[in-house]
């Protein structure tokens, strides 16, 4: 209900919202939980994947951004859980998972 009431606001205001880029996201996660650099230009390079393959349409900016650092963790080798992303991200330990396995499928 809310969101609907949301919308209509937008709509009727004719508001432009920011679309908020999932690669800004990476750099805001990785500094709460002290994500090595090469770690996070590893996430970027599988975002900018993920955008050229329409992976990411219509996904949680902050949801991928978490997902991608977490598959570049994993990769690289750095000590971090889906928890600690998911914490630092403020999304679930599900949804990182979920766009894990559609990046991890993407590379």
């Amino acid at each position: 209900d809310i969101a609907r009431c949301y919308r209509l606001l937008i709509k009727e205001l004719d508001l432009k919202m920011p679309v908020t880029d999932s690669i800004q996201c990476i750099a805001r996660i990785a500094s709460k939980i002290g994500i090595q650099e090469k770690t996070k230009r590893h996430a970027i390079k599988v975002l900018k994947l993920a955008q050229e393959n329409e992976i990411s349409a219509g996904k949680d900016p902050m949801g991928l951004a978490a997902a991608a650092l977490y598959l570049s963790c994993v990769k690289n080798g750095e000590d971090k859980t889906q928890r600690d992303i998911a914490e630092a991200a403020n999304v679930t330990e599900v949804t990182i998972r979920n766009r894990y396995k559609g990046l991890k499928d993407s590379q």
